[in-house]
């Protein structure tokens, strides 16, 4: 039996940047976050873009992910959410 994908997703701010964070729904997700029931992080610029989407194959791994990412520059979150415009 396999489990069901788990995502790990960056949305974009009103004032540019970039917020982080794991679902297994990030469409779900991004809607909490522009109506103010996601991360505490939109209070001050709301959520207008959900720019970014990988998968991945259980929450665990989707984790360890979302912290490696988190770690990087905003310029090297900036080439991911690129190279997913790209495809």
């Amino acid at each position: 039996m396999s489990s069901k994908p788990w995502f790990v997703y960056l949305v974009r701010a009103a004032n540019g940047s970039l917020y982080c964070g794991v679902s297994d729904d990030p469409a779900r997700r991004f809607v909490q976050h522009q109506t103010g029931k996601g991360a505490r992080f939109f209070a001050s610029s709301p959520a207008v873009a959900l720019v970014y989407v990988e998968s991945w194959p259980d929450k665990g791994e989707a984790l360890r992910q979302e912290r490696l990412i988190k770690k990087l520059k905003k310029s090297a979150k900036e080439c991911l959410v690129q190279s997913q415009l790209a495809l």
